[in-house]
């Protein structure tokens, strides 16, 4: 039997000490559900080491963590400079080696002191597009001093859905074990979703003077060049960043079809102090 760090030392002691039997032991702690034959394994070990720890090099010797085995999942498991994303997951490494899924973990945790970090999505960017994103940036800076920054006005839209996303590894049904799968009702064992999902499309303007009042499009309306035109800017938008800016504010959206339209850029010019222009937007720019 498997014996605690705390257990052999507490036999150990008593061993040594008071001369304890198993069978002295098993009677002074029944609580610690040991067996004699283990007890009396341990205490043949004691009195021939003086000791409790396992000897190196003995146990079972090792027929999958061998040193040829772990090199073989070290190559998998990590990503050559050369050819980045060719590591294995830990389910094509069973395959590949015949090593079972369970081994191969803690190789790369115990044998090769690796730990797993998950990579975030992010937007691949050519050599032009950090030269354009660098060159416009230093425009920004030069053409908007930091006490002007106050007054720029960042607006963009938001589609909230009804039905959130779901896991289906958290998606369980707990029934008693004396419940076969037949006698559960059909409807309760599906997972049901809408063909159209209910949503809705919010619109806001932000500053650091604030934020204005939550603009929603009305269901069923596609926001296209003429609505984000004659109804969010015209009506909503910079009405309310008037009424809290005045009329010292830039104007600033992102690169949507409806936003760089050629009539709304130059309804921009017309009806705003200042606004940033398509040209001074980063390029390649999308939402993680």
């Amino acid at each position: 039997m498997v014996f605690t760090a705390e257990d052999k030392i507490l036999i150990k002691n008593l061993a040594l000490l008071k001369h304890y039997a198993s069978r002295r032991l098993i009677k002074e702690f029944p609580n610690k559900g040991w067996k004699k034959n283990g007890l009396d394994k341990l205490l043949r070990k004691i009195r021939a080491t003086d000791s409790v720890d396992r000897k190196p090099g003995s146990g079972r010797p090792r027929s999958m963590r061998t040193e040829e085995k772990i090199d073989a999942v070290h190559d998998l498991v990590l990503s050559q400079e050369d050819s980045p994303q060719t590591h294995r997951s830990t389910r094509q490494i069973s395959r590949e080696t015949g090593i079972s899924q369970r081994t191969v973990v803690r190789i790369i945790h115990e044998d090769l002191k690796l730990k797993c970090l998950k990579k975030r999505r992010a937007q691949q960017l050519t050599n032009n597009n950090k030269d354009s994103r660098l060159d416009r940036c230093k425009k920004l800076l030069r053409k908007f001093p930091e006490e002007s920054v106050d007054f720029i006005w960042f607006t963009d839209e938001k589609v909230f859905t009804v039905a959130s996303p779901i896991n289906p590894q958290n998606d369980r049904l707990y029934v008693s074990k004396e419940t076969s799968k037949r006698q559960v009702d059909a409807k309760r064992l599906l997972r049901t979703r809408p063909t159209f999902s209910r949503s809705v499309m919010v619109s806001v303007a932000v500053s650091k003077f604030g934020c204005s009042n939550m603009f929603f499009v009305e269901p069923g309306v596609k926001v296209n060049g003429a609505y984000y035109r004659d109804v969010l800017l015209m009506q909503r938008m910079l009405p309310a960043i008037r009424r809290m800016s005045g009329e010292l504010f830039c104007f600033q959206q992102d690169s949507a079809p409806a936003h760089r339209a050629r009539d709304t850029i130059e309804l921009l010019r017309q009806e705003t102090p200042d606004f940033i222009g398509p040209d001074l937007w980063p390029a390649n720019l999308t939402r993680p």
